[in-house]
């Protein structure tokens, strides 16, 4: 046959790149928050996740999505989800980097010690972002058990058995008894069919059934409409007991080796997020150990949710970096018009547009990461609860916006989902997550507003905000206008509003100090001072393009 064309101006994948050591924004952010900080498990991070070896795992765990064998051939109820070998490796992967519960075993065990010299939670922090553009449904479990494993010092006696494994660097994902595996992971079952989010809605009941080395045991029945990563090896659920909602520790495997009675009635089809898999349970008596206080359950998950909370704010900026970056690299190759399409001015205005926004995203939530390395200063406390649910609210709903931008850099090639460029497509179906799961954009504006109550918000955002005082006028106007609606409590219907003015505020004066003045400036006169569109990509004409869009390239 011959041949009716040649290929030509088809960009190359990006591909056998340092994740990194090209990203620039992340590196100047942990020189901030983190100047002490070794970043070489960094490195050695980001030239692993940049092969193509790790980019077919990554996409054959999408391919191939996990699968629910309820029975065995002999008709034996076994509940179990079978994933592709790749979930594995990239689950290996993740475990081996630390970002489970690694960062609470080292260097001390105690996130609320003075002067910590180390921060194993900006470190923790900048891995999961980084892995994250790579893949990140498998970073699930990985972060609940994140969250568990300072919850489950709750119980002394679970705890001294589990939480060594749980910060262990091996990674098993055979369905064992805990003392057969060097590795474990956890997850979370919190909401139910009839309330969501309204957790203090739910009806699956835990009943006394009696004590034993693990302390006071319960029997549980009941169901879970949403509990991702069935396969972990133990959860933390919510039960109403005789005192209210309470915090139980739900094992896969029981002391004596037989399964519990966990019942995974089905797989969620999602948008998204499809190497993981989320599950409908029920629970059939199974047994369950007490965690904390008995009928303390809803403050014990907040902490949890907290820390969710913060890879929720990660992961989406792990996102917009690997988007711009895809959208950057065919732009620097792909021709149109007669010039590649980086030196078109409407695409350097776009591609700028984005690296601001991807800029700032990250500035955000490692600034965020920094406070709970340094939980002891009242400051950092203070900074974690207010710019927690910030973060969460603002970074992940730009996500999806961000997103399209960044495909429609691409065309065509960034709305198919086969090869290097259909990574954009998965990004896009992924991005809405963060946003909707861990609580949505309006249970973020109400933490915002329990925070502001709870503690001095008004005075810790200026301390703050006082290191950019007086570098752009736009900044010092929205600076000085938010103490007062800080200490009015805006009301719930302007709450929203509040936070992002708090994320875009938070985000101004980080950039004043990690970032050049371009990035600094062009943020500024956009997203505060009126000069800028309701789209990306309307950028004013005086801003220093092809400055921003160099420190933005991942090559």
């Amino acid at each position: 046959m011959e041949s009716t064309h040649d290929v030509v101006n088809q960009p190359e994948p990006l591909a056998n790149y340092n994740l990194f050591e090209h990203n620039r924004a992340l590196r100047d952010a942990l020189a901030f928050n983190a100047p002490d900080l070794g970043t070489a498990p960094l490195a050695e991070l980001g030239e692993l996740l940049g092969t193509p070896q790790m980019q077919q795992h990554a996409r054959l765990a999408n391919v191939h999505t996990p699968q629910l064998k309820t029975h065995d051939r002999f008709g034996r109820r076994i509940d179990f989800v079978e994933f592709h070998p790749s979930y594995h490796a990239l689950m290996k992967a993740a475990v081996t980097a630390g970002l489970h519960g690694t960062p609470w075993v080292a260097p001390s065990p105690d996130p609320f010690a003075e002067g910590r010299a180390a921060s194993p939670h900006v470190l923790r922090a900048a891995g999961f972002m980084l892995f994250t553009e790579l893949e990140p449904s498998v970073l699930c479990p990985i972060s609940m058990t994140y969250a568990v494993t300072p919850a489950l010092r709750g119980n002394p006696a679970i705890y001294a058995d589990w939480g060594p494994r749980l910060a262990s660097r091996e990674y098993d994902g055979g369905l064992k008894p805990w003392w057969d595996k060097p590795g474990l992971t956890m997850g979370m079952g919190m909401t139910e069919k009839q309330g969501g989010s309204d957790v203090r809605a739910n009806t699956t009941r835990g009943e006394i059934d009696g004590q034993d080395d693990w302390g006071v045991r319960f029997r549980i029945t009941g169901h879970k409409w949403f509990m991702s990563a069935p396969m972990c090896d133990a959860f933390l659920v919510l039960a109403q007991t005789t005192t209210g909602l309470s915090c139980l520790f739900l094992p896969r495997v029981l002391p004596d080796g037989t399964l519990n009675r966990i019942r995974i009635q089905r797989l969620k089809d999602k948008l998204g997020n499809k190497a993981n898999a989320s599950s409908e349970v029920e629970f059939h008596e199974a047994q369950a150990w007490l965690v904390g206080e008995e009928g303390r359950g809803v403050s014990q998950i907040l902490e949890m949710g907290t820390m969710t909370r913060l890879d929720c704010a990660l992961g989406t900026s792990g996102l917009m970096r690997q988007a711009l970056a895809i959208a950057l690299h065919h732009a620097a190759q792909r021709k149109a018009f007669g010039k590649k399409l980086i030196e078109q001015p409407l695409m350097r205005n776009v591609l700028a547009d984005l690296a601001l926004e991807s800029e700032a995203s990250t500035a955000l939530a490692i600034r965020l990461a920094r406070a709970f390395d340094r939980m002891g200063d009242a400051h950092e406390a203070a900074m974690a609860r207010l710019i927690t649910p910030v973060a969460k609210f603002w970074i992940c709903k730009r996500g999806s916006h961000f997103a399209q931008e960044a495909m429609e850099c691409l065309g065509g090639n960034g709305y198919v989902e086969e090869g290097g460029e259909g990574v954009m497509a998965r990004i896009y179906r992924e991005m809405p997550l963060n946003s909707i799961w861990e609580g949505a954009g309006n249970i973020m504006a109400l933490d915002l507003l329990r925070a502001i109550r709870k503690a001095d918000a008004a005075a810790a955002l200026a301390r703050e905000l006082k290191p950019a005082h007086g570098q752009h006028a736009a900044l010092d106007r929205l600076a000085a206008s938010l103490p007062a609606r800080v200490e009015d409590m805006a009301t719930e219907m302007e709450a929203r509003r509040l936070a992002q003015d708090v994320a875009l505020a938070v985000q101004a004066a980080l950039l004043a100090q990690t970032a050049p003045a371009e990035v600094f400036g062009a943020f500024c006169d956009s997203r505060l001072g009126g000069d800028w569109g309701h789209a990306f990509g309307t950028l004013g004409a005086n801003v220093p393009f092809d400055r921003i869009i160099a420190r933005a390239m991942p090559l």
